[in-house]
């Protein structure tokens, strides 16, 4: 029987979705994953994996969302005292993802010289059009137990971005300082101004010259021209005296950067 239009499918737990490897396995879920597999307990694979025991029930809800199937089983109390294992379609979407992992990196062993190295953004799939490379410089909590954490980044030709996300996502991507990541972000959340940043210090404020326009009603789309040619596409709000050439800076809040491993 199919399912009627509008409604949602309901979760099974037998067959995964191939969305749930659709994302590479370069941050911990997958080692989580693995690690419930193998110990049986959540709080001890959150322990060897080295992220708090919230994070790890993160990265299995964020796996089970993807994957559109139970993946763990968890067992409270009882004569065995309770613990957490993987379905068999949880064993089966590991040991997908250990498969896939292994041919990305024969094929970039191929294409590197035998170095198999990432390739930033290939197979990023995403409605995003800014994808900046960039390297952690700093992880700042506004104060201690604070569940949000602020990461300075920087451009590989100057200028800074900076990003708040959870404690959880942090620790489950593995942030430190020296860390190479992707900056992500819509164009609609990119504000264009006229003239250049007030300080060539300030986060989130990037300086530029405009490399195309496309004229809208109310507004233009800009693509602007960043140092080391890298692009960024915003948005300047009518009316203005934007032309290709002219010097504009770029605006953007620090809750609408994505980030992503590379």
């Amino acid at each position: 029987m199919g399912v009627k239009p509008g409604t949602m499918r309901p979760m099974r737990n037998d067959v995964f979705s191939i969305e749930a490897l659709t994302h590479q396995p370069a941050d911990k879920r997958m080692d989580i994953l693995r690690l419930i597999g193998s110990t049986g307990s959540i709080s001890e694979a959150a322990r060897q994996a080295g992220v708090s025991y919230k994070a790890a029930w993160q990265a299995v809800h964020t796996l089970t969302n993807l994957a559109g199937v139970v993946l763990v089983d968890r067992a409270v109390g009882g004569a065995g005292g309770g613990g957490t294992r993987l379905t068999t379609a949880g064993a089966q979407l590991l040991d997908a993802a250990c498969q896939m992992e292994a041919a990305r990196r024969e094929v970039l062993a191929r294409f590197s010289g035998g170095a198999a190295q990432a390739l930033p953004g290939v197979g990023l799939r995403t409605s995003m059009r800014n994808n900046l490379p960039c390297v952690v410089s700093a992880l700042q909590t506004p104060q201690p137990g604070d569940p949000m954490v602020r990461v300075t980044l920087s451009l590989p030709e100057g200028g800074l971005l900076a990003a708040s996300i959870t404690r959880e996502s942090a620790e489950l991507l593995g942030l430190q300082p020296g860390l190479q990541v992707l900056a992500l972000c819509k164009a609609t959340a990119v504000r264009v101004a006229v003239g250049s940043a007030p300080e060539a210090s300030a986060a989130n404020q990037l300086a530029g010259r405009v490399a195309r326009l496309s004229r809208g009603t109310l507004r233009d789309e800009v693509v602007m021209r960043l140092p080391g040619q890298l692009q960024l596409v915003g948005f300047a709000e009518h009316p203005h005296r934007l032309r290709v050439g002219s010097k504009v800076t770029a605006c953007l809040e620090e809750n609408a950067v994505v980030l992503a491993l590379v």
